[in-house]
């Protein structure tokens, strides 16, 4: 059987004695793609030492072998808070004034890259399929290429990929655009996204158009597809049928009383529109003074990348935010807001959002977001509540039914908060339904297979470059 060799930033670990973590977002994914597979989970441990040994750490669980590197100071400091999360986050987000360029941060990127390529060669086998993982490792392909590798590599960019006008404004936007060519496979979320790098190749790399989604790029074969990424649909239904049990939930219900929940769930980051949401969630107040008392906002922001400035500066603004509002809007027995920093275990989160009537998915802009997706999967069959979506989400191009709203428009928001507490329940049901069909359908098992299925097929496909007689054509 075909061996898998997974690349991401960081790995997920199980423990002694278990094949897997229990835990969301990439982590899921990538488990699923190894079910059917035998297979390497390479990348950073989340370990930072002084003086990193550039041999990788190997851990055996089951069918999959870990190997792990750790990243020295300067490593943490250049390639990930720097150039991954200071540069290409804010620009992939099109938040052209947040980003931070320096060449000291992307020698830091292109060196960890490097390094990360070393190691990982030694460890690939002739006939290993390499899924290379998120923005982090964009030019991976182009250093194993450097190191001899010919095995098939994909790459899955979990993350908006820009217009042109937008991603060019990155010093280092040509470096990166020749290096995501040396990819067999390259997936996005979304076709619109499909769309921004495809015409960027095309306009700045002199990429000839092959037809199906495959372009040559300076003599080599790459393809551009969309797979959008799913959730673990049986194992969210599950938690959250049971989550009635769960201590923390029941507590959590036992405050509400009769009041309807709105909820929230974010990582704390200027892309989510945390406060944006906020302001909206103040005007509905102010609109409807009569829901004072009866609507309570959760919203659950765990901290990251405290050690990046804009990220500082966004927790004081969210935290003046809420102190300001429950300030004016606050009662001895009601709060509005209830603002929580920590993160919550699955199970829990599963029962809140079955619990929330309406569950609020406004970021400013996001590769998918799968929040939505446990939502909509977390709610009963017979008394579902309703999704405030993001336009600017991913998930949006799946799920027209959810109330579709423009995140910069606080207005707008605050009505489409007032339409799904006041939604029917016929009309929340012809809502909920085929939403949630989609993401039956459309599940982590159908995304994984479809990318697999479609990185097979470069084992037995001729990668040369066509003659000049075909590209014309």
């Amino acid at each position: 059987m075909a061996r898998l060799v997974i690349v991401s930033n960081r790995v997920a670990i199980p423990a002694e004695g278990k094949a897997s973590v229990s835990a969301g977002g990439l982590a899921v994914a990538v488990n699923e793609a190894f079910s059917a597979y035998e297979g390497l989970w390479f990348g950073w441990s989340g370990e930072i030492t002084e003086n990193p040994d550039p041999e990788p750490k190997l851990i055996e669980r089951g069918r999959v072998q870990y190997a792990v590197l750790d990243l020295s100071p300067q490593d943490y400091k250049e390639y990930y808070a720097g150039f991954a999360n200071r540069a290409l986050w804010p620009i992939m987000h099109y938040r052209v004034g947040l980003g931070s360029y320096s060449r000291s941060d992307y020698s830091g990127y292109q060196r960890v890259n490097r390094s990360f390529a070393r190691a990982l060669a030694k460890l690939l086998e002739p006939d290993d399929l390499v899924w290379v993982h998120d923005y982090h490792l964009i030019p991976l392909a182009s250093e194993l290429r450097g190191q001899g590798v010919d095995n098939p590599i994909g790459y899955f960019h979990h993350i908006p990929w820009p217009g042109a006008d937008v991603f060019n404004t990155l010093p280092a936007s040509g470096d990166l655009l020749r290096a995501i060519a040396d990819y067999d496979l390259i997936g996005l979320q979304t076709e619109p996204d499909v769309l921004n790098l495809s015409r960027n190749l095309i306009d700045d790399m002199r990429a000839i158009p092959l037809g199906g989604g495959s372009l040559m790029v300076d003599g080599r074969r790459t393809k551009i597809r969309s797979f959008p990424i799913g959730i673990d649909v049986a194992g969210f239904k599950e938690a959250a049928e049971k989550a009635g049990s769960n201590k923390m939930v029941r507590e959590t219900m036992a405050g509400l009383r009769t009041r309807k929940l709105l909820i929230g769930v974010d990582r704390l980051d200027y892309s989510k529109g945390v406060p944006e949401r906020m302001e909206a969630v103040d005007r509905f107040f102010a609109s409807n003074p009569d829901q004072r008392g009866n609507v309570v906002y959760i919203q659950i922001t765990p901290k990251s990348r405290s050690e990046v400035p804009e990220y500082e500066q966004l927790s004081r603004e969210v935290n003046e935010k809420v102190g300001d509002i429950n300030g004016m809007l606050g009662e001895p027995a009601w709060t509005p807001i209830q603002y929580v920093t920590k993160a919550y275990p699955r199970p829990v989160l599963a029962g809140l959002y079955r619990a929330a009537r309406v569950g609020l998915v406004t970021p400013m802009r996001d590769g998918m977001n799968l929040v939505a997706k446990e939502y909509v999967v977390a709610q009963s069959e017979e008394d579902p509540g309703v999704l405030v979506l993001s336009k600017f989400a991913g998930a949006a191009r799946q799920m027209q039914e959810a109330l579709l709203v423009n995140p910069y428009d606080r207005f707008e928001m605050s009505e489409a908060i007032r339409e799904a507490l006041y939604m029917p329940r016929d009309e929340r049901l012809a809502r909920w339904k085929p939403m949630n069909e989609r993401m039956v359908r459309e599940d982590v098992d159908w995304w994984a297979r479809n990318f697999m299925t479609e990185l097979e097929s470069f084992r037995v496909l001729d990668r040369s470059p066509p003659t000049a007689a075909a590209a014309a054509e």
